[in-house]
C-alpha cells in the first residue's frame, strides 16, 4: 500500500492541459508530498565538515544563515537564508582554508508544490584546493528577493539577470536589474511551472514551425 504522503507527479515538467512535445508525457515520479528541509547528520566526511565549521563559526555569519545541510551523492549542499547568501559567499570566497575564487554558475528552480516555490543555486568552485560546493537558497512568490552576489562573484551578473528574466527572483543590490532574454516588456517569467507553453510561429527556409502548444503531444 502507497503512504498516503507520497504524492504522484506527471510529465517531465508538470504542466498539465497542453501538448506535450518533449515525448515525456507518460512519466510517473513519485515524490513525497512533505517537503521539509532535513540536514543530513554529521560527520559528512571529505572536505564537507571543513567548509560548514568554518561558515557557522565565522563572526561574520549570523547563526540562522545556514538554514541545513544536506549530502546526497558524494555532492554537498548548503542551504542558506536568502539576506546571507552575500556574506556566506565572501567567506567562502576569502577564507583561506575554504578559497572558493570560482562562481560556475547562477541559476533558477521552481518547485511549485512549495510555499518556498523559488530556489536560486550557486555553483562554487575551489580552485586552490580543488573542490565544489553548491549554495542554495528559497523565496516566495510574494516576496522573491535574495541579496545579489555580484560585488563578491561578477561572474553572477548576467546570471542573476537571466534568473530575474525566466523566474523573477529580484537580486536586491545587482547593479543592472533589467530582462536579458526577453524583451524589456514581457510578461511574466517563462520557465516558471505555471507560466503557459504557448509560443510564436517560426518560419525556417519557407517551412513554418508551429508553436509548442499547437504541436502534436506524444502517446
Amino acid at each position: 500500500m502507497r503512504d498516503p504522503q507520497v504524492a504522484d507527479q506527471r510529465g517531465l515538467f508538470g504542466v498539465a492541459g497542453t501538448g506535450d512535445t518533449s515525448g515525456f508525457g507518460g512519466l510517473v515520479r513519485h515524490t513525497t508530498a512533505a517537503s521539509a528541509l532535513v540536514s543530513t547528520p554529521r560527520p559528512y566526511g571529505e572536505y564537507f565538515d571543513e567548509v560548514v565549521d568554518v561558515l557557522t563559526e565565522n563572526d561574520a555569519i549570523a547563526e540562522e544563515a545556514v538554514k541545513a545541510v544536506v549530502i546526497d551523492r558524494g555532492e554537498m549542499t548548503i542551504h542558506v537564508a536568502p539576506d546571507a547568501i552575500r556574506e556566506v559567499c565572501r567567506v567562502m570566497r576569502d577564507d583561506e582554508s575554504l578559497r572558493f575564487e570560482l562562481c560556475n554558475s547562477v541559476s533558477g528552480v521552481d518547485y511549485p508544490d512549495r510555499a518556498t516555490r523559488l530556489h536560486v543555486v550557486y555553483h562554487l568552485t575551489s580552485m586552490t584546493y580543488r573542490r565544489r560546493v553548491r549554495l542554495e537558497v528559497a523565496v516566495t512568490v510574494e516576496d522573491p528577493h535574495v541579496d545579489s552576489v555580484t560585488s563578491v562573484y561578477p561572474t553572477a551578473d548576467w546570471q542573476e539577470r537571466e534568473t530575474y528574466d525566466m523566474f523573477g527572483v529580484v537580486f536586491d543590490g545587482h547593479p543592472n536589474l533589467t530582462r536579458i532574454l526577453m524583451p524589456d516588456d514581457w510578461s511574466g517569467h517563462p520557465q516558471r511551472k505555471d507560466y503557459p507553453l504557448g509560443g510564436i510561429p517560426v518560419e525556417y527556409k519557407g517551412a513554418e514551425i508551429p508553436p509548442p502548444n499547437e504541436r502534436r503531444a506524444y502517446k
